[in-house]
């Protein structure tokens, strides 16, 4: 007589993420993120075009409102320039943490049928926002390559990789913990959009953070992790970097990986249930 034998494939019991597993599906971080890539620009005229279209024309629109009639300040940079040097980032902070915040949600009738590593789904979607990183990186390089900007070579080498690192650092901790977030609470699928949309002015991207002339409230403005990457970032154009509000900053993103991949590890066993 055969009996009837059940196989249950169960996440690993790690208390953070078990590596190994990850490796073994490695595969799924491809295949998510490339169908988000033709599900976001699926049916639509301009196609990936839109990636360039989006921060040319978000650059047009400060330069002129903000750098043009308000006369912000830039640092000596071609405001143009400037303001693109932030928005890059900007863009994929913001892209990455309101798509992530969605995924779990979005993929539930994935979530509900078969097991896999519940991270891979966050983590696809900053991968899409990161395709769409790199084609506006080389649009900026011609923007400065027009307006004929002086850097330093050796700082770019050294501080232009270390930006975007501890730029993915914070986007992939706080994308997870808003992933994790919005399952049980779904009120964070209206509060991601507002605070992103508050985030883009308390951020130094349309203006130099030597603008704001109270110490207290600068080292306050330091607590979020873009400030420092885009200080780090502007820095091989002759903008100075301050060592206290870097580290701060830094720190920041490093608590926000972290924090959000613990908490989404310590809350990924509930998905399945209330997705």
């Amino acid at each position: 007589m055969i009996k009837n034998l059940e196989y249950c494939i169960e996440p690993s019991r790690s208390r953070f993420f078990d590596w190994k597993e990850l490796w073994l599906y490695r595969e799924l971080f491809y295949l998510f993120a490339w169908r988000d890539v033709k599900v976001k620009y699926k049916q639509t005229a301009l196609g990936i075009a839109w990636v360039i279209l989006q921060p040319f024309l978000s650059v047009l629109v400060f330069t002129l409102f903000i750098g043009q009639a308000l006369k912000v300040p830039s640092a000596g940079l071609p405001y143009p320039v400037f303001v693109f040097s932030g928005l890059l980032f900007w863009t994929l902070f913001s892209s990455s943490v309101n798509a992530a915040g969605n995924s779990m949600v979005a993929n539930a009738p994935i979530i509900n049928k078969i097991y896999f590593p519940r991270i891979i789904i966050p983590v696809s979607s900053v991968l899409v926002s990161c395709l769409d990183f790199l084609i506006s990186f080389a649009v900026f390089l011609v923007v400065m390559l027009i307006y004929d900007v002086e850097v330093t070579l050796t700082e770019m080498i050294i501080f232009w990789p270390l930006a975007i690192t501890l730029m993915f650092a914070a986007t992939l901790g706080l994308s997870s913990l808003m992933a994790a977030l919005t399952v049980k609470y779904r009120d964070f699928r209206f509060i991601v959009p507002f605070a992103l949309q508050i985030g883009l002015f308390v951020t130094p991207v349309i203006y130099p953070a030597s603008i704001i002339s109270n110490e207290v409230i600068r080292l306050i403005a330091s607590l979020n992790p873009l400030y420092g990457v885009i200080m780090l970032f502007r820095a091989p154009f002759g903008l100075p970097i301050n060592n206290m509000e870097l580290l701060i900053s830094a720190g920041s993103g490093v608590c926000f990986l972290f924090c959000g991949l613990y908490y989404f590890r310590r809350t990924e066993s509930y998905f399945a249930d209330i997705a």
